[in-house]
């Protein structure tokens, strides 16, 4: 993990300590990367509940609730997908009766082809808090594994302005 996304991961912690909330992670295109670099910090499991790897598009839907229907029409890679996969993880890992407070996802292309129309580093990352629902595009460049990355930074950076 980089410095950057060491610092960003301590940062996102320390403020989700701070509030009382907790997290949860929905990744696609990062494949566990993300939930990573949040663990890779001690202390981590105070607020981290855990998270679900959704690569498959299906998973998508059985495991997060994202509507079959807009998988079926717009494919995994879409903004809304990823809003729902943020809602989803706040269900999926919440503790007994209470949902987790925030949700955060990640969906896209790291390539090497493009997949349901969107171009290799289309990305959408969403944040969703009892506050606001938020979620950003980026067209990031680069192989696979630097896609993946900017991506972690990109989700770890919307959740420093969501909180």
């Amino acid at each position: 993990m980089t410095g950057d996304a060491s610092a960003s991961a301590s940062e996102v912690l320390a403020t989700l300590r701070s509030r009382g909330w907790r997290l949860g992670v929905a990744e696609s295109l990062t494949g566990g990367a993300l939930a990573s670099a949040l663990v890779s910090v001690p202390g981590a499991s105070d607020v981290f509940r855990g998270g679900v790897v959704a690569y498959a598009t299906d998973l998508k839907a059985s495991l997060l609730g994202v509507e079959a229907a807009l998988l079926g029409r717009e494919g995994a890679v879409h903004p809304e997908v990823a809003i729902q996969m943020a809602r989803g993880i706040r269900v999926a890992t919440k503790p007994a009766g209470v949902l987790t407070e925030v949700g955060v996802a990640t969906t896209g292309v790291a390539g090497p082809d493009p997949q349901d129309d969107a171009p290799v580093g289309r990305v959408y990352v969403a944040v969703v808090t009892p506050e606001r629902e938020s979620v950003t595009e980026h067209q990031l460049a680069g192989d696979r594994a630097t896609i993946r990355a900017e991506a972690v930074q990109a989700a770890l950076e919307l959740l420093r302005v969501s909180l």
